[in-house]
């Protein structure tokens, strides 16, 4: 159980990313609570079950590119979590560029406030 609470914490943190995300972009849409907490939990798991498994398909391109595909397999569990909850949508590409900087950006800040204050360090 040592695990729950830095993961509903992280939970939490995945779901303001994406409501500053929604705030900053017109193109960026998420209804209500409910399929914002739900968008807040696929993004969690797909980043911890789903980004390994790509990261390790890409990893020549990633090499290749010195890291910056990297940052397209980001793109894509955004791409996932949209195509899995309902009433998500991202409309064009640099939409989903600029949203995977804004989460990416509002994930690392929180975290290092966060687990700053803490020893639950994950």
């Amino acid at each position: 159980m040592k695990w729950l609470v830095p993961a509903l914490v992280q939970w939490g943190i995945n779901v303001l990313g994406l409501i500053v995300a929604d705030w900053i972009f017109s193109g960026f849409s998420i209804e209500r609570w409910g399929p914002l907490l739900f968008a807040g939990a696929v993004l969690g798991l797909a980043n911890v079950f789903l980004k390994p498994l790509l990261t390790f398909i890409a990893l020549p391109l990633i090499l290749l590119t010195f890291g910056i595909a990297y940052f397209f397999v980001n793109v894509v569990m955004l791409l996932f979590t949209e195509w899995v909850v309902p009433n998500f949508s991202i409309d064009g590409f640099w939409t989903y560029v600029g949203a995977t900087i804004v989460i990416w950006l509002v994930n690392w800040l929180v975290s290092q406030l966060v687990w700053s204050v803490s020893d639950n360090r994950p």
